[in-house]
C-alpha cells in the first residue's frame, strides 16, 4: 500500500466530505474504492465499491481524512485525474474529471482513452 497526495489523482473538498459521510454509515468500511473496468459504452467505466482494508498494490489517495483507494492498473487510467462530487438539480454523483479520456459518453461513468 502506498499513501499520496501527489498529483496523480486528486480528490475535491466536496468529495472528501461526501466519502467521510457516507463511510460513517458503512459498517466496517474505512475506504471508498476507485478502479476502472473494461466496459461501459465508451470502452471503459468507472466502479465503485468500499473496502475495510487496503491491498498491498492499492495507492491511498488522503483528503480531509477521506481516504480513496486505487490498484495499480486502473491508477493507469486515472494518472492526474480528479474525483468531485456535485449535487445538481437532476442527481447528486461522483465525478471524476479524467484528462485521459478522450470521449465519455453521457452517464459520466464511462469513457475511452
Amino acid at each position: 500500500m502506498t499513501e499520496t497526495t501527489a498529483p496523480d489523482v486528486t480528490l475535491t473538498a466536496s468529495a472528501a466530505k461526501r466519502i467521510n459521510a457516507i463511510l460513517a454509515k458503512q459498517d466496517g468500511a474505512a475506504f471508498l474504492r476507485v478502479s476502472v473496468e473494461g466496459g461501459g459504452c465508451s470502452g471503459f467505466s468507472y466502479k465503485f465499491d468500499f473496502a475495510g482494508a487496503a491491498n498491498a498494490d492499492d495507492v491511498v489517495i488522503e483528503r480531509d481524512g477521506a481516504r480513496v483507494l486505487i490498484d495499480e492498473m486502473s491508477l493507469e487510467f486515472l494518472l492526474g485525474s480528479e474525483i468531485d462530487f456535485s449535487s445538481e438539480l437532476i442527481g447528486a454523483a461522483f465525478r471524476i474529471r479524467n484528462p485521459n479520456a478522450t470521449a465519455a459518453c453521457g452517464c459520466g461513468t464511462s469513457f475511452s482513452v
